[in-house]
């Protein structure tokens, strides 16, 4: 049995893409819709899938609403109490099985209030009270709102008033007499989009006196700990009643400062915390305070994060016996713990298998631990799979990719290893044989463990043929080399130590003994880098040679120039030195960053060797993973002497990561950089550069669509950055800011039902960061969403032009700058085809005033329903009234055959057979005769009625001519191009089919 080679197109499963959770409303179900779960994945041989529904396995049968198209699950005739639940999609082939990460479906509704009516309210003028909502059965979020008396009278939260969106219930602090009315509390579904209206609570003022002051009262407060997932935003309600209304203050218990992505500019009843981070997470404190008191309640912040795999198992490819160990990591909080699966199903301790936690290990490999293996790392906010393939393999003993080395050279008392390294799994025995008999083991010869042959002190007795023989229960293989024992080679004159003159030249020589079978080859080296004679400016020259069987001579000659840097020569281990030649400086060393700011960074290194020219100046640089390579900086001073050791490097960006190096030069030039510092990162500082391109506009109905390109990290100047979207309407004075916490921000939207469409609005968008706040950019104008045109063109008229094109005409709507632009008009051809359905050919748009367009692509011989409408940002007006326009019949479908030409003197004579028109296609009017030079020039036309044309003779080129017929329907098919060679006074008739 040996090990099957596999092709390499074959692939085990990894997924390309997973399921996501779905959340579907019920009305939808209701009208027999449909769900589908997506799941793909790649792999070869092919994949089969399957799924399952809260652990246990879908099985689509016939007639089931569950059905598999591919690898997606499709989910018809929902039903809201049997489909609800877990979904995991499994993908197999012959390599194993994977299990995508877990999917929900669920249903939202709302149901209807009950429509019992509800009692009056009764209260002193300046009690606080409070209206409950009760919301109906409901599943997914929900937004509260109330109406006053009647629609579209909202309540409007203020200090007196607040809306609880975790209750739905309205909070009037003090009551007053403008108060006094009937109150409705209106509940959306934010999925379904469905709204219901309660039954109205009256309220009323009782006659037996006003309420005094009293302190405040917290009615609605936040849980003590409230879990927070990192990067989302968090809402803390707190609201009071009290007489005088209580005003409501926040802070943090540890009197940290809030940072600015915090706006304590909204309503005070809501701390708002977006994109929450680990530094959010701590104790914070609702006040509540008016002039007969205060009240306050804590509660704490807890930050979680989902698991996030830093660190993943790779697939592996492992030989019967091994072992096997698997790491997985993940952060997230709380901390992930960790399961294993293979093929699908969850893996237990054993006593070869060992699941501890994050770590896989298994011992004694066999090929029934072949599979697909999955690390799920989770906590309660989440789980996340990876993915990794164990192949175990058996083998023969195999030595064609590693064969014993066919011949060792050894001298004589030296030692040698002759490697054997067979691939065979699992791992078998190995011997050894020298020429026909078996190899024993001696003091000097010793068999290792992994297999290879060592022999001690050899001798000549050693030289001979070595086999390694491999045997595992697979079969057996064997792989022969041979040892050959030589005298040694022994340097007996070797170059010695010099002192030389610049401008001399010196001849180093070497001596050796050696067995006289082998061919010498002398070898030097300079700065331990070989030498080739010839190159380096012909300073090197070889000089002698053979002098007997056991003696050779071999000298070098070396002409030393002024600017050679006087460093060692040796032949093999065997140093020379020459003296007193100067280079460039060597790399200073030792570079340490003393001290950094947020702008610049205090140096210090030791020098370099001088190599006999004095330090002039020393140069730094610096990097950053934002700059490309190493960029020259500037310094104090300036300029850096030889002899001076520190720098201040200045003018860097804060809150990046810096390395640096420095350069000596002399009178020589400039030598090798130093080793760069270890990273320092420069202090943060508030940010000083603002977003470019702020411009926007467009948008939905009541929005501001504000947008910018975002800050380069490197210009963020420290961690936490965000940006403040600061707008206000055309001609009024206070500014309404909002907070954007994410550096990668390009957009913020800004909705209230208040804004005018097509209204001009002054935005500024700043910077912030942990450090404060940063400066605004300068002041632009963005204009609000428009609305549709609200007009329909009129006077619209068509007008066919061919089988496949029509002209349409209509008259302008006004062009203004006012909510309801014009920016141009479209066109849209509808048609009713065979089967039967209504199609609509290309829809053509116009720019600007434009009143006409030609529509192309139409069907031949059909009648278009033709209408108009204006648009603009916001989108289309309402349709013009509809005209219609036939199309002519298709032109001719046949193309002109028996295509003749004659050349005569310096013409060209065509000729063709007229082409008739089917029932249904426009008649053929005239032909239309196309020639050119060469394919890549254009062509020249030429119209005639009859059913021949003359042409010039082609003197410098040959003609390329096809002809087709025309009609009202348009121009028909073209003949098959013909070529016509430039032949002065050639006279024949050539017929073409």
């Amino acid at each position: 049995m040996g090990c099957l080679a596999e092709s390499s197109a074959l692939q085990s499963p990894v997924f390309t893409k997973q399921p996501g959770s779905i959340v579907y409303p019920v009305q939808t179900v209701e009208n027999n819709r449909e769900v589908v779960f997506s799941c793909e994945a790649q792999g070869s041989p092919p994949l089969v899938y399957r799924w399952k529904l809260n652990a246990t396995e879908i099985i689509p049968k016939a007639g089931s609403h569950y059905s598999l198209s591919g690898g997606n699950l499709r989910i018809s005739r929902l039903n809201k109490d049997q489909d609800a639940g877990t979904y995991q999609c499994l993908a197999s082939n012959s390599f194993g099985t994977i299990v995508s990460r877990e999917a929900s479906l669920t249903f939202a509704y709302l149901e209807n209030f009950k429509t019992q009516r509800r009692s009056s309210v009764s209260v002193r003028e300046g009690q606080g009270v409070v209206l409950l909502c009760g919301p109906p059965p409901h599943s997914g979020d929900l937004i509260f709102s109330w109406i006053f008396n009647e629609y579209p009278t909202y309540v409007k939260q203020d200090s007196r008033r607040f809306i609880s969106q975790e209750t739905g219930n309205l909070y009037i602090a003090k009551v007053e007499p403008s108060d006094v009315g009937n109150y409705t509390c209106v509940v959306t579904n934010t999925v379904t989009k469905t709204r219901v209206q309660g039954p109205p609570t009256p309220l009323v003022l009782r006659s037996d006196g006003v309420m005094g002051e009293y302190e405040p009262k917290i009615e609605v407060q936040f849980p003590e700990v409230v879990h927070v997932a990192k990067g989302s935003t968090v809402k803390l309600e707190c609201f009071a009643l009290g007489n005088p209304a209580p005003s409501i203050s926040w802070r943090r218990v540890d009197n940290v400062p809030f940072p600015r992505k915090v706006d304590t500019r909204k309503a005070s009843g809501i701390l708002e915390i977006p994109y929450f981070q680990q530094e959010d997470a701590g104790t914070y404190e609702c006040v509540a305070e008016n002039s007969r008191g205060k009240n306050m309640v804590k509660g704490k912040l807890s930050f979680y994060a989902p698991p996030h795999l830093i660190e993943k198992p790779q697939d592996v490819q492992k030989l019967i016996d091994d072992s096997l160990v698997w790491e997985c990591k993940a952060t997230g909080k709380p901390k992930p713990s960790y399961r294993w699966m293979k093929n699908g199903e969850n893996m237990e301790s054993t006593e070869r298998i060992q699941v501890a936690n994050e770590v896989l290990s298994i011992s004694r490999l066999t090929l029934s631990d072949t599979g697909m293996y999955q690390c799920v790392a989770g906590n309660k906010h989440g789980e996340v799979y990876s993915n990794a393939e164990l192949r175990v393999i058996a083998v023969a003993p195999d030595f064609s990719h590693n064969q014993v080395r066919s011949q060792t050279l050894v001298k004589v008392g030296g030692d040698v290893l002759i490697e054997c390294k067979p691939k065979m799994s699992p791992w078998g025995v190995i011997s050894w044989r020298k020429g026909s008999e078996p190899l024993l083991e001696t003091s000097r010869v010793s068999i290792l463990e992994s297999g290879s042959l060592r022999i001690w002190n050899v001798t000549k007795a050693d030289a001979g043929l070595y086999t390694c023989l491999a045997r595992n229960q697979f079969g057996v293989a064997s792989s022969t080399g041979s040892v050959t024992v030589k005298e040694p080679t022994i340097i007996t004159t070797q170059p010695a130590t010099l002192d030389v003159t610049v401008g001399e030249s010196v001849v180093l020589p070497c001596q050796v003994s050696h067995d006289p079978s082998l061919e010498l080859k002398f070898t030097w080296f300079f700065n331990e880098q070989l030498i080739h004679f010839g190159n380096h400016g012909g300073f090197f020259e070889k000089v002698g040679g053979l002098k007997t069987l056991c003696l050779s001579h071999h000298l070098l000659l070396i002409y030393i120039p002024s600017a050679t840097l006087c460093l060692p020569i040796s032949l093999s281990l065997l140093p020379a030195w020459l003296y007193h030649l100067s280079g460039p400086p060597g790399p200073p060393t030792s570079i340490h960053v003393e001290e950094i700011t947020d702008t610049t960074a205090s140096l210090s290194w030791r020098p370099g060797s001088d190599n006999h020219s004095p330090i002039m100046a020393h140069t730094i640089q610096a990097r950053t993973p934002f700059s490309l390579g190493w960029q020259a900086v500037t310094t104090v001073p300036e300029v850096v002497g030889g002899q001076q050791l520190t720098a201040t490097v200045i003018d860097l960006n804060p809150w990046v990561e810096y390395e640096f190096r420095v350069l000596a030069s002399n009178r020589v030039g400039t030598g090798e950089p130093s080793e760069p510092s270890k990273q320092a990162r420069t202090k943060s500082t508030s940010p000083k550069v603002t977003p470019a391109n702020v411009s926007g506009g467009g948008g939905s109905r009541s929005e501001l669509v504000i947008t910018w390109e975002p800050v380069p990290e490197e210009l963020q100047n420290g961690p936490g950055f965000g940006y403040v979207v600061a707008f206000r309407p055309h001609g009024t004075t206070g500014w309404m800011q909002a907070a954007v916490p994410s550096p990668e921000a390009s957009k913020y939207v800004f909705k209230n039902e208040s804004i005018q469409p097509f209204s001009p609005f002054h935005v500024k968008v700043g910077v912030y960061n942990n450090e404060g706040e940063g400066p605004f950019g300068p002041v632009t104008t963005i204009y609000s969403a428009e609305e549709e045109p609200s007009r329909a063109p009129t006077r619209v008229r068509a007008k066919s032009l061919s089988a496949s094109e029509a002209e349409v005409w209509w008259k302008a709507l006004p062009w203004n700058a006012s909510r309801r632009r014009v920016l141009g008009y479209e066109v849209s051809p509808l048609y009713w085809s065979r089967s039967e359905r209504e199609d609509m050919a290309s829809v053509q748009r116009t720019v600007g005033n434009q009143t006409s367009t030609v529509i192309r692509g139409m069907r031949g011989s059909t009648t278009y329903y033709v209408s108009v409408r204006a648009y603009n940002t916001a989108g289309t007006g309402p349709p013009s009234a509809t005209v219609n326009v036939t199309t002519k019949k298709p032109p001719p479908s046949q193309p002109p055959i028996k295509v003749m030409w004659n050349a005569s003197n310096s013409k060209i004579i065509l000729n063709w057979e007229r082409v008739k028109a089917l029932e249904n296609e426009s008649e053929v009017t005239g032909y239309k005769v196309l020639y050119k030079k060469n394919r890549h020039s254009r062509p020249s036309v030429m119209e005639t009625n009859t059913t021949s044309v003359e042409l010039a003779l082609p003197v410098d080129e040959d003609y390329i001519i096809q002809i087709k017929p025309f009609g009202e329907g348009g121009d028909g098919s073209s003949s098959r191009q013909i070529t016509i060679p430039k032949i002065p006074e050639l006279q024949f008739i050539n017929v073409l089919h």
